[in-house]
């Protein structure tokens, strides 16, 4: 869901030609993060190209089979394929441009991720505008290329305004997509990086319960207690497999808009609180510990019943029908010290429980390991879930079901 860029040597060119370049190469093989090649200008400008690409396959239990004789679906899927272009124009003045196949499902369409033109001034105080994530949990922050788990989505707590559609729309149904928005963020560090923040504002719901055009407030603010964390921006990472040592991060976040969830008939101000911590430790023998937490409180007031609810939700092209109640997600992992082969393993677990205010809870189980062979950059993933969370979904109506079933998937990751 982002970019990152890795350090190393440039390669010096003449101007015009480096311009242009760039520009081919990131139509030939493309950009990525925390790797890709960076083209230098001049002393001040260069441009950062790169890719990253996942996908998956999923064999999942079918909930409607008869006990004992339950049939199983078979799917391929392309997660996500993204082309990303970074420049420095400036010493104090970047651009950022990403792009994703936000509907891969359906055969695939390129679409803008990330727009960003970026004031960086110095560790205080930056200011980015444009399309870009949504200050939020670390979850969202690390995006599906940065966190410590392949199906750290659809197997884990309510999404956010900004990542309920796939796509950016103007008629009640989209707050933004795949976590971003448009909008500005002021974003900083104090106390040698320790306390990190990001004050955001962004349009949040289009059209339906918000008539009014209120603007989605959000804001992140996180405390490094052991080791701090280096990530672009206000990014952030499930897992540095212990090459940023031992790290204690905890952090808060909050998310408030007026008439931001609901229906044009019968709207309510959206307001979303969240918590999350990383705690990760380099043991003596060089394995590394994981553990990621984080706890959701979400609330609508002055407006969309549960009746209103219950109704769009079978039409939800009648509104934006927002999770309301509480939401916790555990995992943890160790790191094999040991390679075999290219790689090492890293066994995981994780729990999630998803409790809306006026439906019934739902929770899922998950099992895995993780094959690390570079880091984010590399990597194959092989897990198993169990839990009613994987049929129950985003239906939050008074009447929502669903049964307990299991699914294996097997994921891969590529960045360079």
């Amino acid at each position: 869901m982002k970019i990152r860029f890795k350090s190393g040597g440039l390669l010096k060119l003449p101007r015009l030609p480096a311009l242009m370049l760039a520009v081919a190469s990131s139509i030939s093989y493309a950009p990525v993060t925390q790797a890709g090649a960076t083209f230098k200008i001049d002393d001040t400008k260069w441009v950062s190209v790169g890719a990253g690409l996942r996908t998956s396959f999923q064999s999942a239990e079918d909930s409607a089979g008869t006990p004992g004789n339950s049939q199983w679906s078979n799917d391929f899927a392309l997660d996500n394929i993204r082309l990303y272009l970074n420049a420095q124009i400036h010493k104090y003045i970047k651009l950022e441009f990403n792009t994703d196949c936000q509907t891969c499902s359906n055969g695939g369409e390129m679409r803008i991720l990330d727009a960003i033109g970026k004031i960086e001034y110095n560790p205080y105080i930056n200011l980015w505008m444009g399309r870009m994530l949504v200050p939020a949990e670390r979850r969202e922050m690390n995006g599906p290329f940065y966190s410590a788990i392949y199906n750290i989505f659809a197997s884990g707590t309510p999404f956010e305004p900004a990542d309920y559609n796939l796509t950016i729309k103007s008629d009640g149904t989209s707050a933004g997509s795949f976590g971003r928005d448009d909008g500005a963020t002021f974003w900083g560090a104090a106390f040698d990086g320790r306390l990190q923040y990001a004050f955001g504002f962004f349009r949040g719901l289009r059209g339906g319960a918000n008539v009014d055009d209120n603007i989605l407030y959000a804001q992140r603010v996180a405390y490094n207690f052991w080791e701090v964390e280096k990530n672009p921006g206000y990014y952030t990472s499930g897992t540095y497999y212990g090459k940023g040592g031992d790290i204690l991060t905890v952090a808060v976040s909050n998310q408030y808009q007026e008439d931001g969830a609901g229906t044009n008939f019968d709207p309510g101000n959206f307001r979303g609180t969240t918590a999350d911590v990383l705690l990760e430790k380099v043991l003596p023998n060089d394995g590394v510990i994981t553990f990621n937490g984080e706890y959701k409180n979400y609330g609508i007031s002055n407006g969309y019943s549960q009746a209103t609810r219950d109704t769009t939700y079978k039409t939800p092209a009648e509104g934006f029908s927002m999770f309301e109640g509480n939401a916790y997600d555990f995992s943890g992992m160790y790191l094999f010290p040991s390679k075999v082969w290219i790689g090492q393993f890293q066994p995981y677990v994780r729990y999630t429980n998803v409790a809306p205010s006026t439906s019934s809870n739902r929770e899922a189980y998950e099992g895995g390991v993780n094959y690390i062979i570079d880091g984010h950059n590399a990597k194959v993933s092989l897990s198993w879930t169990y839990g009613d969370l994987l049929t129950k979904g985003l239906n939050y109506t008074s009447s929502a079901s669903g049964d307990h079933i299991n699914a294996i998937k097997l994921g891969f990751q590529l960045q360079i």
